[in-house]
């Protein structure tokens, strides 16, 4: 009995050791995560210089330009300087779209007017002398689809769908497909070019651009948007009955022998190091704008959030990967794969040891809320982030994370479970895919704000042993 009783005694207090180590553990777990959003918060990270120099000294990068190679190799650079262990760069072949000169003129009995324009990214371009005809105006891409064919025949078509203002950005995933398909459908009608209503909010006089798409036997048109203004000019000579006729102009062309790449770098874990959380941006901008809110604040966010769970005294369990993708911003023909999915086929045998990915794809807008994998939200993991977040003025969403991002939704698609930062995106289409893209539009308290939320929450998620795939503790 007494030998029973001592070996009862040793394994209560070996369990009583095991809990001790597990809530110090935890403890130790909570006490980084305080430490990395407090020093975030306080101005300690690296973001805010990152995204200086990447818009300053390189400025805009379009995909597959001679500046986006720059920009890769830059972020390598910083990555190794900065301690990640892997950093190495992905490359692919693509076909790289470059503006040239453009011009859209609206015509009448006074003579012409200059309409603040931009060719859609994939546009081809016109014949020396432009391209020329009567503008019908459809309400959305849904009405254009409704035309017969050959409706347009010789036509220039218009679509005049406003886009509506949302905190969330849904407003312009409900308009988006009449920039990526409204081209190609009104080619498919027999219309000569395509004219639309940029995709943004605000007063300025400029135009939005964005990537177009062609499919289809139908060879491609050239493709505008109009600043708001501009479409609105158009709209009330047609309200007054005017047969109303514009000019197109473009010398775009495009690079069949170009090249991107994706940089990669890790945080491996001390004890998971097989399990990989991966948080990404995209290296590549439009060429209106230097990038500063699309994306450049993504790729200084993540990095930035990174360093600093880096720099803590104790490594996470699982691995951390920042993947800074490449060619997020154009289409392909023939559905070419980019670095979404470039990286997605050269992990194909280890998808599944993606516990979880998310992406810093919305500007720097304030972070007011965070939407976690499915059947999370009501877990322990979810109050203690929240408790955490409470300082940041960031709230769990109810929500499960739906839209995460464009370079992460391959990975999703594929079952690996994703987060979701929610910015506050009220002002982010008056800048998005302009010439006013650029780094004043960025307020540095806000910028690190993101990066408090972003580390803490991938800090915790890389040190946890949740099965974020069920929901719950393996």
């Amino acid at each position: 009995m007494g030998k029973r009783f001592c070996c009862a005694i040793t394994l209560i207090a070996i369990g009583w050791a095991i809990a001790g180590l597990a809530a110090a553990a935890a403890t130790d777990t909570q006490s980084i995560a305080v430490a990395v959003r407090d020093q975030a918060l306080s101005g300690q990270s690296v973001a805010w210089s990152l995204l200086s120099e990447l818009t300053t000294d390189i400025g805009t990068r379009p995909a597959g330009s001679a500046a986006e190679r720059a920009a890769a190799d830059w972020a390598a650079a910083k990555l190794r300087a900065f301690g990640f262990s892997n950093v190495s760069l992905q490359q692919f072949p693509m076909v790289a779209w470059h503006r040239g000169i453009e011009h859209v003129e609206l015509l009448g009995a006074y003579g012409p007017q200059t309409l603040a324009a931009a060719a859609l990214g994939g546009s081809p371009p016109t014949p020396a002398q432009g391209v020329a005809g009567e503008v019908v105006a459809f309400s959305s891409l849904q009405a254009l689809q409704a035309a017969p064919a050959e409706a347009l025949a010789g036509k220039i078509a218009l679509i005049t769908r406003k886009l509506v203002v949302t905190q969330d950005g849904t407003g312009y995933l409900a308009a988006l497909g009449g920039r990526s398909r409204g081209p190609a459908e009104a080619a498919q009608r027999g219309a000569v070019g395509f004219l639309m209503r940029s995709l943004g909010t605000g007063g300025h006089r400029f135009a939005h651009t964005g990537s177009t798409a062609y499919a289809g036997d139908t060879g491609p048109i050239p493709a505008f948007a109009l600043a708001a203004a501009d479409a609105d000019q158009i709209e009330r000579r047609r309200a007054a009955g005017e047969k109303v006729h514009v000019r197109l102009f473009s010398s775009a062309s495009f690079s069949k022998d170009a090249q991107s790449q994706n940089v990669i770098a890790e945080i491996p874990g001390r004890d998971r190091p097989e399990e990989v959380v991966l948080i990404g941006a995209h290296l590549d901008c439009w060429d209106l704008g230097t990038g500063a809110i699309d994306d450049g604040s993504g790729v200084a966010i993540v990095t930035a959030a990174a360093k600093l769970i880096l720099e803590q005294p104790r490594r996470p369990r699982r691995t951390i990967r920042v993947v800074l993708f490449g060619a997020e911003e154009v289409t392909q023909p023939h559905a070419q794969p980019l670095g979404d999915k470039v990286y997605v086929r050269a992990h194909a045998a280890d998808i599944g040891s993606h516990v979880l990915t998310g992406e810093s794809d919305f500007g720097a807008g304030w972070i007011y809320s965070v939407s976690l994998p499915r059947g999370l939200a009501d877990t322990p993991f979810a109050a203690t982030l929240g408790e955490l977040l409470g300082p940041v003025g960031t709230d769990i969403s109810k929500w499960d994370a739906e839209h995460t991002g464009t370079d992460v939704k391959p990975l999703v698609d594929l079952g690996v479970p994703s987060f979701k930062l929610n910015h506050d995106g009220s002002r982010y289409f008056e800048y998005h895919h302009t010439v006013d893209d650029t780094l004043d539009k960025i307020e540095p308290a806000t910028l690190s704000q993101n990066v408090a939320a972003w580390a803490t929450l991938v800090w915790l998620a890389a040190d946890t042993d949740i099965n974020f795939r069920m929901g719950s503790q393996p």
